[in-house]
């Protein structure tokens, strides 16, 4: 299936059920911002006889034979706990929204070094298919000649022995791009049976340029737009909150009641308002608060970290596509025409026998190991490139 970068980068932000998943955490940690927002529900409680030991009656309903009592209370929430609740409530579901997109953007940049990878994994695999072919028709000419006197058999088992090499070499290359495929249909979600063939625009990679942003331009980005210090940030400050509505929970709470009772009191249709408080002798939720205290220290000590590692990651990043890019610009473009060229010539030329076979393998090794260097350097840029995007958590280079 032919695929270009663009449409693959759709399909996946269509189909991938890892994000989809998230996206699920992300409404219900918005559900839990609303459930924080409600007020604790008033409580009725009603309270009839009903068995009468004097009157020996079931129910008794009749004048001053019955005993009706009621009681409404409301819980009051004291020092601000509700508006902590809340608060605790946002910031977990912003950390769930910066978890969805450091998700997205690790799986982006899977996909891109993927996709770029089979590209450059494939043109070597064409190499090694192009050279097996040729030493494959040799070795059959050869073997016809072979009893005939023509061609000496330690020749033909120097062939064959190359010839097995390369199989054996192009084997291990097509398990690589069969194992890369797997990872890039899990991240697409595509089915096993469909073959990727990346269609890769040549002429835009060759016009990337490491310089075309400074390095302050590429750490700002990334202390702006890096979800992983997102996510440290806003550990950090739920950690905060935390600590205030732990220390909040060791103020108690109030409870109004207002009631009534018919005749269980000292006088009759007895109307009551009333107040009740836990006493906070015992337990203040000192352990709570200790342990909210310490987790605060843990996270800014994970947040300063994770801070010191970005500017690394950006200034690394970029001294990487510089050497890739240097590398890069001393490759002849000519280069691989030539060889190509040049590759057919020696094959006739050795079946003409105006070359040795140790000239021929040589050539054949050169042009083998030439050309997975050209795809390596090529692939490395590139990947140079998407370590930038990905560490600045922008798509600076696209």
């Amino acid at each position: 299936m032919q695929l270009s970068l663009p449409q693959a980068e759709k399909m996946f932000l269509d189909s991938n059920l890892q994000l989809l998943a998230q996206r699920y955490n992300i409404d219900a940690s918005r559900a839990l911002v609303i459930q924080a927002r409600l007020w604790p529900n008033p409580n009725l409680s009603l309270a009839h006889v009903l068995y009468s030991g004097t009157l020996h009656k079931w129910f008794p309903t009749h004048g001053d034979e019955d005993e009706t009592s009621g009681n409404l209370s409301q819980l009051i929430l004291l020092a601000g706990k509700r508006n902590k609740q809340i608060k605790l409530a946002q910031e977990n579901a912003h950390l769930t929204e910066y978890q969805f997109f450091d998700l997205l953007r690790t799986l982006k940049y899977t996909l891109r070094t993927d996709f770029f990878q089979i590209h450059y994994l494939r043109q070597s695999a064409a190499v090694y298919d192009e050279e097996i072919r040729a030493l494959d028709q040799i070795v059959k000419a050869f073997m016809q000649q072979e009893g005939k006197g023509y061609i000496a058999e330690k020749e033909v088992i120097r062939i064959k022995a190359q010839l097995y090499s390369f199989q054996s070499e192009y084997n291990d290359l097509i398990n690589q791009i069969n194992s890369t495929e797997s990872e890039l249909r899990l991240v697409l979600q595509m089915k096993p049976n469909f073959f990727i063939e990346p269609m890769v625009d040549s002429s835009a990679l060759s016009k990337l340029d490491p310089g075309q942003y400074p390095l302050t331009t590429l750490v700002d980005s990334a202390y702006n737009n890096r979800t992983d210090l997102q996510i440290a940030k806003t550990n950090t400050a739920i950690n905060q909150l935390n600590y205030k509505y732990q220390k909040a929970l060791a103020v108690p709470d109030l409870t109004l009641d207002l009631g009534f009772d018919e005749r269980g009191s000292y006088l009759p249709y007895y109307y009551y308002i009333g107040a009740s408080m836990d006493l906070p002798f015992f337990n203040r939720n000192q352990g709570n608060i200790k342990s909210a205290k310490a987790q605060i220290a843990n996270t800014q000590a994970l947040q300063r970290s994770t801070q010191a590692t970005v500017e690394e990651n950006v200034s690394n990043a970029l001294r990487k596509a510089f050497n890739e890019q240097r590398l890069y610009q001393t490759i002849d473009p000519k280069f691989f025409q030539d060889f190509s060229r040049l590759l057919h010539e020696v094959v006739l030329n050795y079946q003409k026998r105006n070359i040795t076979i140790l000239e021929f393998l040589d050539f054949y090794d050169s042009f083998k190991m030439n050309t997975l260097q050209l795809n390596t350097i090529q692939f490395n840029r590139v990947s140079a490139f998407e370590d930038i995007n990905y560490y600045t958590g922008t798509n600076f280079f696209n």
